[in-house]
């Protein structure tokens, strides 16, 4: 039985294709499923209809795929895991860990098998990531394999920063206190002086009283006298 195929097959032809196949799998399988149509004249037509679709919506997934290629090319991601000694993680960094990542940073999601990873990622470290949307267009991003932070070390930091906190806080209260104390120590001689020069101005009020009341009686002597 000769057909043309009106869908592409994998592994057995592509649209336009016009091959010759057993009876039984053109009428059981690919005719039913529309995949293929026996070849006569009414199939040319069919199959320049398919190509024209399959031309259009190639050209609309291209330029799906070059858009979303340049969101990616450079995108840097972060991704941390727990690691021991030489910077070995414990367990390993795969594609569908990469994809995740990519969608929680972007929005978009990314099938994980579009991720070319020759192997999982064991170590801490850079590497550049592509990934393959189309034949031709693979763009990369950058990733960052970063060491987690243990209970225990994120404890010692967040005591020391308390620490810290602590130290600061006694410092301002001491310089605070000092400044308060070097306020009224200030004020303190301020008081003293105004007082003091409040004395020595009575003292002096005083003696000019003193020295009146002394003129006064010597005047009043003198015109008893005469």
């Amino acid at each position: 039985m000769k057909v043309v195929f009106i869908e592409d097959v994998p592994n057995v032809a592509e649209v336009g294709e016009i091959k010759d196949v057993a009876d039984g799998y053109g009428r059981n399988y690919l005719i039913p499923r529309k995949l293929a149509v026996l070849a006569d004249a009414r199939a040319t037509q069919i199959v320049e209809t398919r190509k024209k679709r399959k031309a259009r919506i190639e050209a609309e997934t291209e330029a799906e795929m070059r858009e979303l290629a340049k969101q990616l090319e450079g995108l840097d991601i972060v991704i941390k895991a727990k690691a021991g000694t030489k910077d070995r993680l414990y367990g390993s960094i795969t594609n569908a860990d990469i994809a995740e990542e990519v969608s929680k940073s972007t929005g978009l999601e990314i099938d994980k098998r579009k991720i070319e990873l020759e192997k999982p990622i064991h170590e801490i470290g850079s590497y550049d990531i592509p990934i393959r949307l189309t034949k031709d267009i693979i763009p990369k991003v950058k990733l960052s394999v970063i060491e987690e932070e243990g209970k225990e070390v994120k404890e010692k930091k967040e005591s020391k920063a308390k620490k810290e906190v602590k130290a600061k806080k006694e410092v301002k209260e001491k310089k605070e206190s000092k400044a308060k104390k070097e306020s009224k120590a200030k004020k303190e001689k301020k008081v003293k002086k105004e007082t003091k020069a409040e004395k020595v101005a009575e003292e002096v009020l005083a003696e000019e009283k003193a020295e009146t009341a002394a003129e006064e009686t010597a005047t009043e002597a003198q015109e008893e006298t005469e």
